[in-house]
C-alpha cells in the first residue's frame, strides 16, 4: 500500500479542475460563471427549489452571503425566486432553464474533454482514472463534511 502524498495531490487537483473548467468554457463558449455561484446551481437540479436560508445551511455559507449571490444571480437570470401564494414572506429559489442549459453544456464538454484526452493516455493509466473515481467522490464528500463540522475532522494523525 502507498502513503498518500496529501499536498501533491491537491497540486494536481486544483490546476487539473482550472484547465477543465477553461477547456469546457472554450469549447461551448460559455460565461464565466463565479465558483460561489456555480456551487448554488450544482444545489439546486432541476425540478426543485429551496429557501435561501436552506441553501446556505447545506452550502456551508452565511445568509447574507447566499442572499447577495441570489441577487446577481437572478439579474444574470441564473435563478428565479418564488413566493407561496398563501405567504409571500416565504421565497424559494430555483436554477432558471438557462442556468440549467448552461450546465448541461459544460458537463457534456467536459465529459467529451476527458473522454479525449483520457483516450490519449496508456490503458493502466485510464485503469487507474477509473478506478480512482469511487476514493475522489468519497474524499469530496469527506471535504464536504469537515467544510461543515471543522471541529469533528480528525487530524492526519488520526487516520489510518
Amino acid at each position: 500500500m502507498s502513503t498518500l502524498d496529501s499536498a501533491h495531490l491537491a497540486a494536481v487537483i486544483s490546476p487539473l479542475r482550472r484547465t477543465l473548467l477553461a477547456a469546457a468554457r472554450a469549447a461551448e463558449d460559455l460565461p464565466e460563471i463565479p465558483d460561489a455561484q456555480i456551487e448554488i446551481i450544482r444545489a439546486l437540479p432541476a425540478g426543485t427549489a429551496t429557501t435561501p436560508g436552506e441553501l446556505a445551511t447545506r452550502l456551508g455559507m452565511s445568509r447574507p452571503t447566499v442572499s447577495n449571490l441570489l441577487r446577481t444571480m437572478e439579474a444574470a437570470g441564473l435563478i428565479a425566486r418564488s413566493q407561496r401564494a398563501d405567504d409571500r414572506r416565504h421565497v424559494t429559489v430555483a436554477a432558471s432553464a438557462k442556468a440549467l442549459d448552461l450546465f448541461d453544456r459544460f458537463d457534456r464538454a467536459s465529459a467529451r474533454l476527458i473522454a479525449t484526452a483520457a483516450a490519449t493516455l496508456p490503458a493502466g493509466d485510464r485503469a487507474a482514472l477509473a478506478a480512482a473515481v469511487p476514493a475522489l467522490e468519497r474524499l469530496r464528500a469527506a471535504l464536504a463534511a469537515q467544510r461543515r463540522h471543522p471541529s469533528a475532522s480528525p487530524t492526519p494523525e488520526d487516520a489510518p
